[in-house]
């Protein structure tokens, strides 16, 4: 009886020196989140200076979750045509410098890799920009470099739209042979190389198979994948296969893992799809109210978001991807894009920013190194940024 006292109470002081470990090293790791959505609830209002008791992050909450930088994605849809597009992306930057300005205290823009390093010393968050998706420069040069001089950090070459020279991983998938090309045009290989003398990462998440090829055989950089997951675990097109991975690793660049559910998990789809049959009514009805595709789909996906939460994966799961990409070709050549508040559906135990230290917690369950573990929180993508911007 002695013996077994004894047992359960080293257990549970394990238990606590365990939790206590982790912690400390991620609050101690460089923590870099890739992408995420939160513009655009600021866009409609929302004060994210503050804590906020919607979505899945704040300025509060992001310093509380660990993260030291944050990549802020510039969205819009493919609706978003020549003469709105690039008007929305300033927008969009324009409200995060109002929100670092109201923050000045916790959050600050870098523009270059100095910046950055200052910024650390200061003990506060890094602030940088991704623009998802090309059709944002509109076709042009001029845009592209005002895009840059007003701190874009990455541009994503393709949403799940194609702009005029390039060919996205929806279209490629949907459209096929009625494609009027495939990949990048001779306009699109200038622009990686534009995006090289500029300094901004090339981001191939969204980007169909022939795009990454002919974009990873052009650039003289290494590349950023914000916010994509691992094919052989999770068939998506928005997913990267073996020799995809491997190709990332060889030009030392750095894939982020994504955090939605219909990424990480292959039966999350099929569970979705069931959910959507038994609310046939209201997916119809916002149907015929949207023509276009892809904003129908984000109404239904919020409109059911309560529902999903009750097929959603566990946190295994989102593990196993970083798992995977670690043993096919180094843990030096992954990282995490959680795609917080751009998705209805995140695993269990990642509910907000705020739980990202249960990721650090998994990996060291799982074996890994705590230096290997600081490169997967941030310091591969760190790496990456520092070889663009210098």
């Amino acid at each position: 009886m002695k013996f077994f006292t004894i047992l359960i109470i080293f257990v549970l002081l394990s238990s606590l020196v365990f939790s206590s470990d982790y912690k400390k090293l991620h609050q101690h790791a460089i923590v870099i989140d890739t992408h995420n959505d939160v513009l655009l609830r600021a866009l409609k209002g929302e004060d994210l200076s503050v804590r906020t008791t919607t979505g899945h992050s704040d300025i509060v909450r992001l310093k509380e979750g660990g993260v030291d930088v944050q990549i802020f994605s510039v969205w819009c849809g493919g609706e978003y045509g020549k003469g709105r597009a690039f008007n929305h992306a300033i927008e969009m930057i324009d409200t995060l410098n109002a929100i670092v300005r109201r923050s000045s205290d916790k959050i600050a823009f870098a523009k270059s890799y100095n910046d950055i390093e200052k910024i650390f010393r200061q003990k506060k968050m890094v602030a940088l920009i991704g623009v998802e998706g090309g059709h944002m420069i509109e076709d042009s040069l001029y845009y592209l470099d005002s895009l840059a001089k007003r701190g874009m950090n990455y541009l994503t070459l393709t949403w799940n739209n194609s702009p005029s020279w390039a060919t996205s991983a929806a279209d490629e998938t949907e459209k096929k042979d009625s494609l009027p090309f495939k990949g990048l045009t001779v306009f699109g290989k200038q622009i990686i190389q534009r995006l090289n003398t500029l300094g901004v990462m090339v981001d191939l998440s969204h980007v169909g198979e022939r795009t990454f090829w002919d974009a990873i055989s052009v650039t003289k950089k290494p590349v950023i994948v914000s916010h994509s997951s691992v094919y052989t675990i999770c068939p998506n097109r928005r997913n990267l296969k073996d020799d995809q991975i491997k190709a990332v690793a060889r030009n030392n660049g750095v894939i982020c893992v994504n955090f939605y559910s219909g990424f990480i998990d292959s039966n999350f789809s099929t569970l979705v799809k069931a959910i959507k049959e038994k609310n046939a009514y209201l997916v119809d009805s916002i149907k015929q109210m949207n023509s276009d595709h892809w904003k129908a789909e984000g109404l239904i996906d919020s409109a059911l978001a309560p529902q999903y939460r009750d097929v959603r994966p566990p946190l295994s799961q989102l593990i196993d991807h970083i798992d995977y990409i670690a043993k096919l070709v180094g843990p030096e050549y992954v990282g995490i894009g959680s795609d917080f508040d751009g998705v209805e559906s995140l695993p269990k135990e990642m509910d907000d920013v705020t739980f990202l230290p249960n990721i650090t917690r998994e990996l060291l369950k799982r074996g890994y190194k705590e230096k290997d573990v600081e490169k997967i929180l941030g310091g591969n993508v760190l790496r990456v940024l520092k070889a663009n911007m210098n």
